[in-house]
């Protein structure tokens, strides 16, 4: 059994039942108010799903001093984990209240993965790129509870 760290903080286990979902969403002016993620958690885990929050392990980097100043290797091992997730995920679900440039790079990475996407888009008219690499394309978190629940079976 192959087992690594995850997002979340807990240990990968490859065999695991549970269809894992990587959970995206702009953190960059919004490190005060991330309680979307707790909405979206709550309602996968409702599903049979595990979600997996790089939040969890990111907060950190946000928290620090001088957010602009730290050196690139940081930057780039917190890239590399989220991919790494994203990999080792069924779905990801990127919410996107307003554009994230960090959200659009792991849509647009799990899709060339060829992962399951879906989207919770506030943006009036979001971008080609953004609708392209979206399976499904859901306006409000709460549709996600429906969504997942007449999809289940297709999605696991």
């Amino acid at each position: 059994m192959r087992e690594k760290q995850s997002a979340s903080g807990d240990m990968w286990n490859s065999q695991s039942s549970k269809p894992r979902i990587f959970i995206s969403g702009p953190i960059q002016g919004m490190e005060e108010d991330q309680s979307y993620r707790d909405a979206i958690r709550k309602i996968c885990e409702h599903h049979g799903f595990k979600p997996i929050d790089p939040w969890l392990r990111e907060k950190v980097l946000y928290r620090m001093e001088n957010i602009s100043q730290p050196c690139g290797s940081e930057f780039f091992d917190f890239i590399k984990r989220d991919l790494e997730d994203i990999e080792r995920c069924d779905i990801l679900v990127a919410y996107l209240p307003r554009l994230s440039a960090g959200t659009c790079m792991e849509l647009f990475y799990a899709k060339l993965k060829g992962k399951k996407t879906v989207t919770i888009c506030g943006i009036e008219n979001p971008s080609p790129w953004i609708v392209a690499h979206s399976d499904v394309i859901l306006r409000r978190i709460e549709e996600l509870d429906d969504y997942l629940k007449k999809n289940q079976r297709l999605l696991t």
